[in-house]
């Protein structure tokens, strides 16, 4: 269940953060309760996944799932893009390092 921690951790954050930026922008309370509630399963998600794995693999797998699933939302629900071909790369890159460290 470690990896599957690690996803559910990454949405959850992801939920929490596009609602505060709408709330950032639009100053409706809702988003600002739904981001609140975001970061609350922050916190319980990466207690799960604490009990499964040490702090060195869940902060590396966490910021690369996360980075993936932020950018691939990002990219189609905000329609925010990367300005250079070589950034994708980068993006490539994480998902390198992600089986990397999910494969012993």
């Amino acid at each position: 269940m470690g990896f599957d921690n690690i996803v559910l951790l990454s949405i959850v954050e992801i939920f929490g953060d596009f609602n505060l930026r709408w709330y950032a922008s639009s100053n409706q309370l809702s988003y600002l309760y739904y981001g609140i509630i975001g970061y609350i399963g922050v916190i319980y998600f990466l207690i799960q996944s604490l009990r499964d794995d040490n702090v060195l693999y869940v902060n590396g797998m966490w910021d690369g799932v996360s980075g993936l699933i932020e950018s691939a939302a990002a990219y189609i629900v905000l329609g925010d893009r990367l300005e250079k071909p070589i950034q994708y790369a980068g993006l490539g890159l994480v998902i390198v390092g992600i089986y990397l460290l999910k494969h012993n």
